[in-house]
């Protein structure tokens, strides 16, 4: 009998067990729900702040630049502008033809890939320039070791060392020694060409006929040099060292302008004619001057002291100076480089008619360098020059707004050195059109906007002025929306005056600036 209560209260054991398990899992369960939502709620909250911090703070363009940086301009929450870097990591490679064609390469620091490829690279040049540039390094290599051995058999046939006998390894060691120093004098002058092709290849296009003029300044420099010897023969090899070297950057000035040049002549694509006839008017000449040169040595007492040959030099070289300029002012260049647009846009905007190429190249100034020509233009500005730091977001928005439909952004500002200068940034896609609008606007202002003239623009910052955004006529955006207007009514008029009188307008010689670009964000 026990046993038999034993087991049904056993049952009831177990029973009330199960159910207060079951009643405590359902109240746990019932605790976590209001936790849940809890959590949730949260959630909501914290994607809803995002959202806000996202409205809030916005960016509103972007700059790139040629090194793989970018500038964020960002709008916080108190509506000022923010600027934020970064950097970029994606690196773009292709092959063609079998040759690796770095564009962006870690291995290929973007200095080294402006030093030894043209502006632009691989758009500016044909598909084969890389090959065939990688073949002609080796061949270069190569011409220069033979050159080397052939200076050292010239110095011995010149009793400067001997392949025979018993003072052989001596004789060798001169000739090995004068050898080295002989080469060591043209490497020198290799390295001049060497810089100024890598770092300076891009100003020739533009103004050939100033960099022909600059090359014969810099010969006509190296020459003092060589003409010194006499004076000091135990400097002979420094001297004569220097000299080559200044020489050698004449060099590197002379043949690629000269090379634009000659393309210039070719108006029937036969450049290699032209090139060949070239020579043989350039050989002529110097057979005539080597026979006039030996006759004046030759002449018994007309050049017996140093004084006298040094003055004869200086005269001659004089006349040589004035002769080259002579002959590179008559050139008579159809396609429209800075100086020129300048001239050009200037008669426009002033209301005078646009001249034609022959007086324009006339009037344009070989010797100037044209970041000393009025109005100062500073083109391929970082945003930030235009604008400086922590400004307010409307003024900014406010710009970009005005040119909205331009692919640059003009400001005028002062210099450090106190004078007025319109500083323009490209955003993508500019053209040489653009720099040739952006031109055309700095002189409007220049000549009828008068914010050239203002005493009281801003050091640096265009958008630090106080009257950028107040709404009368004498604002800043006032007198850039009024440029703006002016630009988009006359600009036609002033591309068709360019047709009718002769110009090229179709292939300027105007360079967009690449190492920065606006990248426009979407801020609707």
């Amino acid at each position: 009998m026990a046993n038999a209560i034993a087991i049904p209260t056993t049952c009831l054991y177990i029973l009330s067990n199960k159910i207060y398990s079951c009643m405590s899992k359902s109240t746990e369960l019932q605790k976590q729900k209001p936790k849940k939502s809890m959590r949730v709620t949260c959630c909501i909250r914290e994607t809803e702040n995002s959202s806000v911090n996202e409205r809030v703070s916005r960016t509103l363009v972007l700059e790139r630049y040629n090194n793989e940086t970018t500038k964020r301009y960002v709008l916080d929450r108190n509506s000022m502008v923010q600027i934020e870097d970064e950097v970029h990591k994606e690196m773009k490679s292709h092959y063609k033809n079998g040759v690796l064609m770095a564009i962006q390469n870690p291995r290929l620091p973007s200095i080294i890939k402006e030093f030894i490829l043209p502006a632009g690279y691989p758009g500016s040049v044909s598909d084969d320039y890389l090959e065939y540039m990688l073949w002609q390094f080796p061949t270069n290599v190569t011409a220069w070791i033979c050159k080397t051995l052939v200076t050292s058999s010239l110095l011995k046939a010149l009793g400067i060392g001997s392949w025979t006998g018993s003072t052989a390894a001596a004789s060798t060691a001169a000739a090995l020694s004068a050898a080295i120093k002989w080469v060591s004098k043209d490497g020198l002058g290799a390295i001049g060409r060497l810089v100024i092709g890598g770092r300076f290849g891009g100003l020739f296009d533009d103004d050939p006929k100033q960099w022909r003029m600059y090359a014969d300044f810099v010969g006509s420099a190296g020459s003092i040099f060589e003409l010194a010897t006499p004076l000091v023969p135990g400097y002979f090899l420094p001297l004569a060292s220097i000299g080559n070297l200044t020489k050698a950057i004449a060099r590197g000035l002379k043949d690629p302008s000269f090379r634009v040049i000659q393309n210039h002549f070719a108006v029937s694509g036969n450049l290699g004619d032209v090139a060949a006839k070239e020579e043989v008017w350039e050989v002529a000449g110097e057979l005539v001057g080597l026979a006039i040169g030996v006759t004046i040595i030759a002449t018994p007492g007309l050049l017996n002291t140093y004084p006298k040959l040094a003055l004869t030099w200086a005269i001659l070289r004089l006349l040589h100076l004035v002769l080259r300029y002579q002959s590179l002012s008559v050139l008579r260049f159809s396609s429209i480089n800075l100086k020129r647009a300048r001239l050009l846009v200037e008669s426009h905007v002033s209301g005078s008619p646009v001249p034609d190429f022959t007086s324009c190249n006339q009037q344009e100034n070989i010797l100037i360098f044209k970041e000393l020509l009025e109005p100062r233009i500073h083109f391929g500005c970082p945003l930030e020059m235009l604008i400086g730091r922590n400004i307010p977001g409307n003024k900014l928005e406010a710009l970009l707004d005005l040119y909205k439909n331009e692919k640059y952004i003009l400001t005028v500002t002062t210099n450090p050195f106190h004078r007025q200068e319109a500083r323009v940034a490209f955003k993508a896609g500019a053209t040489t059109t653009t720099v040739l609008r952006s031109i055309w606007q700095t002189y409007w202002l220049c000549l009828h906007g008068g914010l050239f003239k203002r005493k009281d623009l801003p050091t640096g910052s265009f958008l630090s002025s106080e009257d950028v955004l107040m709404k009368d006529s004498n604002n800043l955006i006032h007198c850039l929306a009024e440029s703006l207007l002016k630009l988009n009514e006359t600009f036609d008029d002033f591309l068709f005056q360019l047709e009718n009188t002769g110009w090229n307008v179709k292939n300027l010689s105007l360079k967009v600036p690449t190492k920065v670009t606006i990248i426009e964000n979407d801020r609707e």
